[in-house]
Formats: structure tokens, C-alpha cells, sequence
């Protein structure tokens, strides 16, 4: 069995969004699954739009969501000779030719062809004309005029399009420049790609392409379009619906394996099987369980995804994010032994990393830096509680062991002596050790701060 290759091919005139990084899932599980290569092929072209930026930054998606790809990255731009290496051989063939048509006569064809109820196209002058190159003239593919073209894929099964319906297409611009169909079909062939996925706004491409592999002798690779993803709302994707550049969602806290396993689900399932590991979906993915329906992209979905990482994610490894999103925010490099400490106690109700690094900040900041919120203080800093406040300190300074069991143990003897309720301390306790009312559990977040730092604090807020 010959090798399974696929390929992800996007274009840098914009950074990686969601519908892009699904096709390149997609693919990359393929690949995988099948033993297969996955190639990376920048589509940079368009010379003007085309950004460096733009490609890096869909590197660094790419290496994010963990899609390695095999061999070197290709450049279209790189490739001008060999695309106009292959359209000289469709014209020495007899399968293009030479037009000298311009712009305007070409619009004025199809507006002659809509007023006659054809469809709108171009209509062939140059076809028979014999032509060479000149100044203003472009390449045009001869394409059979009767009979179908039909794409086999994948997905939506046998689609089949009436040639008459196809026109001769551009194939070198007047600038000498090839044109995207022929580009493509060019590198696919080259690069030995046997399957494309891709969305299926490409799907009107696809029997031009199927042309153009033919006139080349190229063997045609297996086609699959899936669906656009759509809102909650059942509308196109877009900016209203929440971020939609990969990369946004790294800034906003999310694993990268919740976007991996979040993305897949928009049109690919097995079973009713929701989350899966990296190693799950290279072992159970075939094109057979793609969706032909639109996709219902659902944010809160993935926060849902992304907490269940985020429980099950290693301490070590949350320390370091929560690190990074720390450093953002102008705080120093902190100590990864005390974040792997302080991580523990936000796990349980953290939905993003972003999150856990705002709640990590009270464990931080210098205790001179922190923020109280005055609210709290005018509300628990009562005269009544100020000598309660002090006496805790004091049995705290004087335990053996600063931990959760100790601390507990000597509070509540305090609480049963004076007779008071737990209530009347332990919220003037919390906001004078983290500057407000809500906190993990009180003692463990005193243990995960250590007696120095709790005690500092607690002289502040006494000096309040």
C-alpha cells in the first residue's frame, strides 16, 4: 500500500482561526492514524497581502495545538518556475492556450451570457485563435466542454458538475503569474498528496482542479469538504461569537489539548464518547465518522473541556503556565515550588489558566502591594474583631507546625473558649491575608502561604 499523505495549506494574509486549525487537525489525525505524512505548505502568493508575521504566528499555532509536520515547510513563492514549468507543458500539450481577451471583454461576455439566462462565463474567443505570448495576454486551461466532472469525497459522497457549467480558466496572469487552482494542483501532485480535507467553501474549486490534474496526467488525490462551523446562533462563525484566531485562546488561558479535543468534535465524532486523549484520536480517526452537517462552535462547551485538563493536569506543569501568565501581568519570576503548592487549591474550580493566575496573584504580591478591597474591611475590621484578629495572630506565631490540621485544631480552641461563632473570624482573616472575601479554603491557602507571609499580612491589616 502506497504511503497516505496529507497536507495543511494555509495562507498567511491573516492569523490561524478555528476553522483552519480544524482542517489541520483533521488532516494531522489522518496522517497519523494511517501511518501517513503530513506536510505544511505556506500559500504566500499574494505578495502584498502575504505577511512574515502572519506565517509565524501560524507556526506557533500549529506548534500549540502540537500538529507537527514531516519534512521542510513549502513556499508557494518559492515555486514560480515550476508552476509556469507546468504550464508550458499544458500549451505544448494543446490542453491551454494563449488569450488575448481583456478584463472588460470578459466581463462583457458574461453579462451578455446572464442576459440570455446562461450561466455568466467566459465564452472560449481565444480558444481555436492560435495565439503566443504577448503584452497583456494571459494562459487559459481548454476544458472539455460536454460530459461531467465528478468529485468522489469524502464526506458529501459523489458530486457531479455538467462541464458546460465550467469555462477556461486563467491559468498564467498577465503578470506571469499563476493563478490558485493551478498552483495547487501543481504542489498536491508534486508533494505526492494523496488525501485533502478541507473546508467546503473549496468545494467549487474542486472540479476546476480535478481539470487540471487531468490535462496534467496527474493521478487525482481522495477529496473530503466538511461543513463551516457555525455560532451558537446558527450563523457563520465570527468575532461576535467570542475569539476566533488560535492563538487567542492560548492568551485567554486555555490547554492546548482542550482546543485539540474541543475542535475535533466540530464535525468528527465516535460514539458519544466527548473527551479524548491526543492518543485516542489518532487511534480511533477516519474520515467515515465526519460530519456532513455544519459544526455549532460553543464556547462554554470548551470551557468545560478546558477545566476538565485543567483538573487533570499535573501541578508542575500548571505552575509554569500560571508562571508565564504572571510574568504578563509585570510580576517577577516566581518561585515554581510555591506556585506547585498554591495550583492545587484553584484546580477544582478553574476553567482557564488565566483565571488561576488572577487567583494566584493574592499569593504573590508583596504583602506591602496588596489590594484590599475596602468594601470588606469597613465590613470585617470591626472593633470587636480587632482583638480577636490579634489574638489569633498571636496562636499562630506560637505553633509548632504551620499547617492546615494544627491551625485548625488552635483556632477552633479559640473560637470554643471565647465562645464566638467561626464566621466572626474567618472572613477578617481572609481579607486580611488576601485582600478579599473569597479564597480557597481558609486554612489551606494559610498553610500554601506559610507563617511569615500570613503573619506580615495580618500585621497590615491590623495597622488598617
Amino acid at each position: 500500500m502506497s504511503t497516505i499523505v496529507t497536507r495543511f495549506a494555509p495562507s498567511p494574509t491573516g492569523y490561524l482561526h478555528i476553522g483552519g486549525a480544524r482542517t489541520a487537525i483533521f488532516n494531522w489525525l489522518l496522517a497519523r492514524h494511517l501511518g501517513g505524512k503530513f506536510l505544511l505548505r505556506i500559500e504566500d502568493t499574494d505578495l502584498v497581502r502575504s505577511n512574515a508575521d502572519m506565517t509565524q504566528s501560524i507556526l506557533d499555532a500549529m506548534e500549540w495545538l502540537g500538529l507537527s509536520h514531516d519534512g521542510e515547510i513549502t513556499y508557494q513563492s518559492k515555486r514560480f518556475d515550476i508552476y509556469n514549468e507546468y504550464i508550458d507543458k499544458l500549451l505544448a500539450s494543446g490542453n491551454a492556450y494563449w488569450c488575448s481577451c481583456t478584463p472588460e471583454e470578459v466581463e462583457a461576455m458574461r453579462e451578455e451570457a446572464r442576459a440570455k439566462g446562461l450561466k455568466p462565463k467566459y465564452s472560449g474567443r481565444c480558444r481555436e485563435a492560435g495565439l503566443g505570448p504577448g503584452p497583456g495576454r494571459v494562459v487559459r486551461l481548454k476544458a472539455p466542454v460536454t460530459g461531467a466532472t465528478v468529485v468522489d469525497d469524502m464526506v458529501k459522497g459523489s458530486v457531479s458538475v455538467d462541464n458546460a457549467e465550467l469555462d477556461d480558466m486563467v491559468l498564467r496572469r498577465t503578470d506571469g503569474s499563476p493563478t490558485y487552482n493551478l498552483a495547487v494542483v501543481v504542489d498536491d501532485a508534486t508533494m505526492g498528496v494523496t488525501h485533502i480535507i478541507r473546508g467546503d467553501d473549496h468545494l467549487n474549486n474542486t472540479p476546476r482542479q480535478i481539470l487540471i490534474y487531468k490535462a496534467l496526467g496527474f493521478p487525482l488525490p481522495k477529496f473530503g469538504h466538511v461543513p463551516m462551523i457555525l455560532g451558537p446562533d446558527k450563523k457563520k462563525l465570527s468575532k461576535r461569537h467570542g475569539a476566533t484566531a488560535v492563538m487567542e485562546y492560548e492568551t485567554e488561558g486555555f490547554l492546548p489539548e482542550a482546543m485539540l479535543n474541543g475542535l475535533v468534535r466540530l464535525g468528527w465524532a465516535s460514539g458519544d464518547q466527548e473527551i479524548f486523549s491526543r492518543e485516542e484520536l489518532v487511534r480511533l480517526f477516519s474520515t467515515e465518522n465526519l460530519g456532513s452537517s455544519a459544526a455549532v462552535f460553543d464556547k462554554a462547551k470548551l470551557l468545560w473541556l478546558n477545566a476538565h485538563y485543567i483538573k487533570e493536569s499535573p501541578a508542575s506543569r500548571l505552575a509554569v503556565l500560571v508562571n508565564a501568565f504572571l510574568e504578563r501581568k509585570g510580576y517577577p519570576p516566581q518561585d515554581l515550588e510555591y506556585l506547585a503548592k498554591v495550583v492545587p487549591l484553584l484546580q477544582p474550580r478553574a476553567q482557564t489558566v488565566a483565571e488561576m493566575a488572577e487567583k494566584t496573584e493574592c499569593f504573590v504580591t508583596r504583602t506591602d502591594d496588596l489590594v484590599y478591597d475596602m468594601a470588606a474591611v469597613k465590613k470585617f475590621f470591626t472593633d470587636e474583631v480587632r482583638g480577636h484578629l490579634e489574638a489569633v495572630r498571636g496562636i499562630l506565631e506560637g505553633l509548632a507546625a504551620f499547617d492546615q490540621a494544627s491551625m485548625e485544631q488552635a483556632v477552633h480552641a479559640y473560637i470554643e473558649e471565647k465562645g464566638i461563632k467561626f464566621k466572626l473570624l474567618a472572613q477578617p482573616v481572609r481579607v486580611a491575608i488576601t485582600g478579599g472575601t473569597a479564597s480557597p479554603g481558609l486554612f489551606e491557602t494559610m498553610e500554601v502561604m506559610g507563617r511569615r507571609r500570613v503573619l506580615a499580612r495580618i500585621d497590615r491589616a491590623l495597622a488598617l
